[in-house]
């Protein structure tokens, strides 16, 4: 059985920084390209960022690039998401996911496994 558990969310003030981890288990980690979204209350879930399984590459949504950085750790069964220079707009419920197919995608839809998320809360 495929878990995906999130964790590292909370309340921070405009300006700082949080570190959300993404503990993975039942399948095998270094298969699968893993992706973070977000979704803010009335609004659609989002893209965040997403590394690929074979070469560590990256990419991110132009919201959050050059302010979030995504990393994994296949040993660990981890991916992490550090935010830095994080804003209101940044509030949000994130989501760490996990794609089975070759590439990266921004869609949802093309993500198989969900974790159920970590509230993050930006002051203003």
């Amino acid at each position: 059985q495929v878990q995906l558990v999130e964790s590292g969310g909370g309340l921070v003030q405009a300006g700082g920084s949080l570190r959300l981890s993404c503990a993975a288990s039942g399948l095998t980690f270094s298969r699968g390209s893993m992706g973070w979204f977000r979704q803010a209350p009335g609004k659609e879930r989002e893209f965040v960022a997403h590394i690929s399984r074979s070469d560590g590459s990256t990419v991110y949504a132009d919201s959050v690039k050059d302010r979030f950085t995504i990393s994994r750790d296949n040993a660990k069964n981890t991916v992490c998401l550090q935010m830095n220079s994080l804003k209101p707009e940044d509030t949000a419920v994130y989501y760490c996911a996990v794609r089975q197919g070759a590439g990266a995608s921004t869609l949802p839809t093309f993500y198989h496994y969900w974790g159920q998320g970590t509230r993050v809360t930006v002051s203003s």
